[in-house]
């Protein structure tokens, strides 16, 4: 069986798990600690370099890491992945939006508010600032629009929900935000869907 290292609060662990949920694909959990890191190199090894949730290990033995490829691993030939060229580039511009532009904002804000506590109020502001331009593109490029690619969910919406849908908890104010939230609720809508804490 397909075996994922995973953090079940982690928002990129929560990516996969939610694909594999949609294609209804069994697999087995190892969990792994996300604040206290001493066990990585003895859990994951040899699995993945970068010692980083989630890793996937295939039925052979092979392993994956880093979320948006193991998600569009197991999206190719789905329809979670298009298939015209121009609109496939455009959810991997979406996921690189989202590794750069959002993760290191959004997602950082949140794991110190709720694991570290220890960020000077400065730092924690310019995390904020940089996670609300993230959410300003993503509201700007919803108007309009269901999906964030063509007129159908991908791995693009899945790879962007999962932090933006916490994001309250990194201290951002998704009121201000009618389009995401708009697009939030067409997620959860979507068949297989389950939440981040499933």
């Amino acid at each position: 069986m397909i075996r994922l290292f995973n953090s079940q609060v982690s928002g990129n662990c929560y990516k996969v798990r939610l694909l594999l949920a949609h294609l209804g694909i069994p697999y087995e959990r190892v969990e792994v600690d996300v604040v206290d890191r001493s066990r990585r190199p003895e859990i994951l090894g040899g699995k993945n370099p970068a010692l980083r949730v989630p890793t996937l290990e295939l039925d052979d033995g092979r392993t994956l890491g880093e979320s948006n490829a193991i998600t569009w691993y197991f999206a190719d030939g789905s329809s979670y992945l298009p298939t015209d060229p121009f609109e496939r580039a455009q959810v991997l511009q979406w996921l690189f939006f989202e590794q750069y532009s959002h993760e290191p904002f959004v997602a950082v804000a949140r794991f110190w508010l709720l694991f570290d506590k220890t960020p000077s109020e400065e730092a924690l502001a310019d995390r904020q600032a940089g996670g609300y331009r993230a959410l300003d593109a993503m509201e700007a490029h919803l108007a309009g629009r269901d999906f964030f690619v063509g007129s159908r969910y991908s791995i693009a919406d899945i790879g962007l929900y999962a932090y933006t849908h916490v994001a309250d908890e990194g201290g951002f104010d998704l009121g201000r935000y009618d389009a995401i939230a708009s697009w939030i609720d067409r997620v959860r809508e979507q068949p297989g869907h389950v939440q981040i804490t499933a």
